[in-house]
């Protein structure tokens, strides 16, 4: 009796192996999900406040937000590339600077998203993510500092590829790279501020955001690492220097 379920229990191994697998296999996810930070919702005043010069970040104007989580690093290619051989998706290029922890590029923002929605996150919305670089919503030139001499501290960059994530420190709510390093896919679409009120997403459209400035020049880097800057990126791109990470509301 104990020999043939051994027998049968073996087969159906096989069988599930052999065939994709049932419903239980199936769902049972052999990667671990990106390690996330809980983040206090709040309000804050959104856009350029130290400058107060950059249009695409003006006007200001005044966000409340719930409690959310939001990645404590950025996506690397050891945990994009574990998701994509599970779901037998393409491997994003390293153009031979090796994989392994560093934060991942070459990504499209549907790649980037469907990476987080395989763990039922999703990429933040660009209020989270500016609130959570700026330490919850403080006024900050960058993410962990207002001194552009202590940006080295905080922010990957002059460097000609993406660097291992994690390697300077975090801000003060303990999340890494939000300066510097990749520049960060946004689950928003791209838009002015200009009629705040009457903000809206189109699911479908071809251009979203990126933030948080990368890796690449250094006079480039100080600048759009700023903690308000903002570009507009067609959706598809899968440039060498902008990557991800994930969100996900606090209540879900």
């Amino acid at each position: 009796m104990q020999h043939s379920s051994f027998a049968l229990i073996t087969l159906l191994l096989i069988l599930s192996f052999l065939y994709g697998g049932c419903t239980l296999f199936q769902n049972v996810p052999s990667i671990p999900a990106p390690e996330m930070i809980l983040v206090e919702g709040g309000t804050f005043m959104m856009g350029d406040v130290i400058e107060q010069k950059n249009e695409d970040a003006l006007p200001l104007h005044l966000v409340e937000l719930n409690d959310f989580y939001i990645g404590k690093y950025e996506v690397t290619y050891a945990q994009y590339d574990a998701f994509a051989v599970y779901t037998k998706s393409p491997l994003p290029e390293d153009n031979n600077h090796g994989r392994g922890d560093r934060a991942v590029a070459r990504v499209s923002w549907h790649d980037a998203l469907s990476y987080c929605n395989f763990f039922e996150l999703r990429l933040p919305t660009e209020n989270e993510w500016e609130y959570a670089a700026r330490e919850g919503g403080r006024n900050l030139l960058y993410s962990g500092t207002s001194n552009p001499d202590s940006l080295k501290y905080f922010a990957i960059s002059e460097v000609s590829y993406s660097f291992y994530v994690g390697s300077k420190q975090a801000n003060a709510l303990g999340i890494h790279d939000m300066s510097g390093n990749v520049s960060e896919w946004i689950g928003n679409y791209y838009q002015f501020y200009e009629k705040p009120e009457e903000w809206h997403d189109i699911k479908n459209s071809s251009v979203r955001i990126i933030r948080g400035g990368s890796f690449s020049g250094s006079n480039i880097s100080h600048v759009t690492a700023k903690s308000f800057w903002r570009v507009g990126v067609l959706s598809d791109a899968k440039y060498y220097d902008i990557g991800f990470r994930c969100a996900k509301s606090a209540e879900s």
